[in-house]
């Protein structure tokens, strides 16, 4: 599996002077805020949303300051919709480290999460274009849709196949959607490479997702999060949902039955046992299987929609970016 180096060869040098202009661009006069805009860049992963952004620019034209704002803006909107989500699901961690709103207080995160919505504003009145200005605006409004839409079926607990769908899209598959067309569109792309890259960018997104939700059912200890978590949450994903699906009605009534008890359950030894026995369940019913198969029809509409260019080494490391959102192991 290709390493992120390998994915960022093609654009090394403009990567540098991202991670020049996002550090302006994190600076704060304000000792607590910098202090928190630092430990959020600090957690903020393998930045792969802005890397998407780069790469989707370069294969079509020069990457070009536009293109840098525009990635620096795309990844702050995603990491203040997160700071915020962890607030809302009163979450403890993110990415292994304690939730900003742990680390200080609710307003704190709060507060922080405007002030890089704001900075994002700012960053997208620079690039003066209307279309990307269109992208981002509408992203913002997909991903608050989004957890509102968890929230309203988390009510419930369980969902269909196809509300669980319109989650993912509205949170995942559109993020990584907008930064592939946003940054087709700073580069100046052609109407048919940016419906291309939107394509490509959405089923990555709907690939990385699916493997997020597969990694719950999984013992490999490298994950960066426990494993069920998203059950002991409250959130009902692809696996689950196939297994239910697959199970004869009064099993599938007793799982479900187990399920809806494991947030009134304080002690760890139990929520432990009923946790392990509705991931036995799941893998019973191949539901692990059955998200892997729909993740591999993703992968293969991506690879379709990149057939659009030529061979380069940027289509080459959006292939391998592909293949990473697959193989992963966190």
């Amino acid at each position: 599996m290709a390493t992120i180096a390998d994915i960022k060869r093609p654009v090394e040098a403009e990567w540098k002077q991202l991670e020049r202009l996002q550090s302006e661009c994190l600076r704060s006069e304000n000792k607590l805020q910098q202090e928190v805009l630092t430990y959020i860049s600090a957690r903020s992963g393998k930045q792969l949303r802005p890397l998407l952004v780069l790469l989707s620019a370069k294969i079509c034209n020069p990457v070009t300051d536009k293109t840098l704002r525009t990635a620096i803006a795309l990844e702050m909107l995603h990491n203040a919709s997160l700071v915020h989500d962890d607030v809302v699901d009163s979450a403890d961690t993110r990415r292994g480290a304690p939730a900003v709103h742990i680390r200080w207080t609710n307003k704190v995160a709060v507060l922080a999460g405007d002030y890089m919505l704001a900075k994002v504003i700012g960053l997208v009145a620079e690039v003066r274009n209307t279309q990307i200005l269109e992208i981002v605006s509408q992203l913002g409004r997909s991903l608050s849709s989004g957890e509102l839409a968890q929230l309203h079926v988390g009510q419930s607990m369980w969902i269909n196949e196809e509300q669980y769908n319109r989650i993912i899209e509205l949170k995942t598959a559109r993020l990584f959607q907008a930064c592939a067309e946003a940054g087709a569109e700073s580069a100046g792309c052609t109407p048919r490479q940016r419906k291309a890259l939107c394509e490509y960018g959405r089923m990555l997104g709907l690939c990385f997702q699916i493997k997020d939700d597969i990694f719950d059912y999984s013992d490999l200890e490298e994950i960066g999060k426990p494993t069920m978590s998203d059950l002991s949450d409250g959130k009902v994903t692809l696996p689950l949902i196939t297994a239910l699906q697959r199970a004869p009605q009064p099993e599938a009534e007793q799982i479900k039955a187990k399920g809806e008890r494991l947030k009134d359950i304080e002690n760890a030894e139990e929520k432990a046992r009923i946790l392990e026995e509705i991931k036995s369940f799941v893998l019973r019913f191949q539901g692990d299987e059955y998200a892997v198969q729909r993740m591999l029809e993703y992968k293969q509409k991506a690879i379709e929609a990149l057939s659009v260019f030529h061979d380069s080494d940027e289509k080459e490391s959006l292939l391998y970016l592909l293949d990473y959102a697959i193989n992963r192991v966190q």
